[in-house]
């Protein structure tokens, strides 16, 4: 999120020092490189270049903005190191009535009781806010700018400097609150989609028992004005989702640690309804077809493909597999006719559309022609009329 955010400030005609500790990505922006493809990131980048000057160097600014991870601990819960460490080394550089401004996702009263004590350590007057980040990859420019953006300052003068920053570049409606409200907000988005896609899940479950197809069902009852059911699938991905509802949790919130957990077991799942289809060979083997966390994209951040790989693995089944979106990977990459080499059973377990232009007459290696659908895109007859076995997601 830094970089597009410095992009888009460099593009208002800020000067923006783009700061990192990441010394490769630094030479990388240097040299006129990107680290990383996002639709109109390049354009922007060229747009843009002249008033932005990445830096391996913390240099006194007016504003600060601390857009770092804050990923999942073993015990579920939010690590703050890093934004600690941010917020830590601004002390030599922060001079009186700087604006530091928050966008890393975080618990609710971070703001105030973690980021605020450091600041308070360097005797200095400043302005502390916290801005909810909006993107998704695969459109993160578009969202960026067009999303309502929540701005919480400690006190007014705070969130008004904020929102002259961020009007800069947001062409939706700003909202200005305090920070610990706009801390939940990012949260309560992200809560929210998950337990609608644990209903999905759950939903598909008990539909598939009663020999119903899921799809349709929900097809059918998301006609209906005030409902809006998101799709069944293998499990939840990226940075957000499967991520932040945790930041919200306690013991007391039954419904969204349920539904964490309904997705999280989405994976062992699958393999669960698989293995009957490999219990002919001594020696099965699985092609998955994509490892993103979800479709057109090269983002495997917290990817189901992952935990479904490992219990594969643990099964003592083979896995090969074909991304055409990803480059690296936590296990090795194969092109089409390689993955599908004497293979039992192909997952799709992301929609990518070049998934659906694939001609299944050409592919011949095959030990079995089977192919399992998790995310609903395929045309069945296609598959069929070319030999294979065709399943949906958990309507088998």
């Amino acid at each position: 999120m830094g970089l597009p955010t410095a992009l888009l400030l460099a593009k208002a005609d800020y000067l923006v020092n783009g700061y990192d500790i990441d010394k490769n990505k630094i030479e990388q922006l240097q040299n006129n490189q990107l680290p990383f493809q996002e639709k109109g990131l390049q354009d922007l980048f060229n747009q843009s270049k002249q008033n932005f000057h990445p830096s391996n160097k913390l240099k006194p600014s007016d504003a600060f903005i601390i857009t770092v991870p804050t990923p999942l601990t073993t015990q579920k819960n939010c690590d703050l190191s890093y934004a600690i460490k941010a917020t830590e080394s601004l002390k030599p550089v922060l001079q009186d009535n700087n604006l530091i401004i928050l966008e890393s996702t975080v618990p609710p009263g971070t703001t105030l009781n973690t980021v605020k004590p450091i600041l308070d350590e360097t005797n200095k007057t400043y302005f502390l806010s916290y801005v909810s980040e909006k993107a998704i990859p695969g459109n993160t420019i578009y969202e960026m700018q067009h999303n309502h953006r929540i701005i919480g300052g400690i006190n007014k003068k705070s969130a008004q400097l904020t929102k002259k920053i961020y009007s800069s570049f947001v062409k939706a409606p700003i909202h200005l609150t305090d920070t610990t409200t706009a801390e939940s907000v990012k949260l309560i988005e992200n809560t929210y989609r998950d337990v609608n896609i644990a209903l999905a899940n759950e939903l598909s479950l008990r539909l598939q028992k009663l020999n119903i197809n899921p799809w349709e069902a929900i097809k059918l009852a998301n006609h209906h004005p005030r409902v809006n059911i998101h799709h069944p699938g293998p499990g939840v991905g990226g940075h957000c989702i499967p991520i932040d509802p945790w930041f919200l949790s306690n013991n007391d919130t039954k419904l969204i640690n349920q539904s964490r957990k309904m997705n999280d077991s989405m994976p062992s799942r699958l393999l669960d309804k698989i293995t009957p289809f490999l219990q002919h060979q001594p020696k099965p083997k699985i092609t998955i077809f994509g490892v993103a966390y979800k479709g057109n994209i090269d983002d495997t951040r917290e990817s189901p493909a992952i935990p479904f790989i490992k219990q594969a693995e643990k099964q003592n089944i083979t896995i090969s597999i074909y991304d055409p979106h990803i480059k690296r990977f936590t296990y090795p990459l194969h092109t089409l006719n390689e993955s599908t080499k004497d293979s039992d059973c192909i997952i799709v377990l992301t929609d990518h559309d070049s998934f659906k232009e694939i001609n299944p007459k050409e592919i011949t290696n095959m030990r079995t022609k089977q192919i399992i659908d998790t995310r609903n895109i395929l045309d069945k007859s296609k598959w069929e009329n070319a030999g294979f076995s065709y399943q949906l997601l958990f309507n088998f």
